[in-house]
């Protein structure tokens, strides 16, 4: 907890002196001064808002038990196996399989999964991938990315927003419109930048955690591969939005390829897949 949180103030930090940086380089000294006003602005959307943010990304809305029982009942049984406040449930109307959590800690916690990972999954497979994402927020980790994820949709905009206020292209008007695209550019490099400090082992950890708190880690495993198999033939389209929340979600959504890779921070299915059969006590 105390590792994630340290980990938190650096990425906040991080992106204060980035748009510090860019406030000097694009107006001088009255580029700071906004600069410092935009950056507080930013560290508090990134530390409040981000878990709106990441299901803003996903077209999420609320469900209510009525809508789905099974979900609610498995969610139910293993927060209080775990004897942890409830999350709230969010169903996304995506047709790829997949799901993540978000929020600041348990008590602000949200899960959600797409409307195709309720198709895929039977009720077994569902209850493993559910306690995975349970474990994210029972690991404290959850709050990490989020921010990472807030952080990284930020900044990606605020690189397209630059070509448009880059100032003029001679020696005294900032960094005109080339230095404006090339900001566009590394706009999503620092992004990937930022999601990479994010431990790819908080998956196998996720993984480890939610497998003890159901005592079935050969469902999350048949979950993993069904999701892996959804995820490739239907992959998500590599927007901002997307890419900027995609190392939330329990497995990569995107083909791997393009601006993709930038945000990819996840081990391969293979390894999770093994880890869990080792821990079922299947030889490897």
């Amino acid at each position: 907890m105390h590792h994630n949180g340290l980990r938190t103030a650096v990425l906040l930090g991080a992106l204060s002196a980035l748009i510090l940086v860019g406030g000097a380089w694009l107006g001088g000294g009255r580029g700071v001064q906004l600069a410092v006003v935009v950056a507080l602005a930013a560290n508090g959307v990134a530390y409040f808002f981000s878990d709106r943010i990441a299901l803003s990304a996903m077209r999420a809305r609320p469900v209510s038990e009525v809508e789905q029982p099974t979900l609610y009942r498995i969610v139910r049984e293993l927060s209080t196996d775990a004897r942890q406040p409830m999350p709230r449930l969010y169903v996304s109307p995506t047709m790829q399989p997949n799901a993540f959590a978000t929020g600041r800690s348990p008590r602000r916690a949200s899960v959600c999964v797409t409307y195709g990972l309720l198709r895929l999954l039977n009720e077994r497979e569902l209850r493993g991938v559910v306690a995975h994402e349970l474990s994210h927020v029972y690991n404290r980790d959850i709050l990490i990315s989020s921010v990472a994820a807030a952080l990284a949709t930020m900044i990606t905009y605020c690189s397209y927003i630059a070509v448009f206020f880059g100032g003029s292209d001679d020696d005294d008007g900032g960094p005109g419109f080339f230095g404006a695209l090339l900001m566009m550019i590394l706009g999503p490099v620092a992004a990937g930048m930022i999601q990479m400090a994010i431990s790819r082992s908080r998956e196998f950890q996720a993984d480890e955690s939610g497998a003890l708190l159901t005592g079935d880690p050969l469902g999350l495993a048949s979950a993993l591969r069904k999701i892996e198999m959804g995820a490739r033939q239907l992959p998500l389209p590599e927007e901002s939005r997307l890419t900027s929340a995609s190392h939330l979600m329990i497995a990569n959504p995107f083909r791997g390829a393009g601006v993709g890779r930038l945000f990819a921070t996840h081990p391969s299915t293979a390894a999770r897949v093994a880890r869990l059969e080792r821990l079922a006590g299947y030889p490897r």
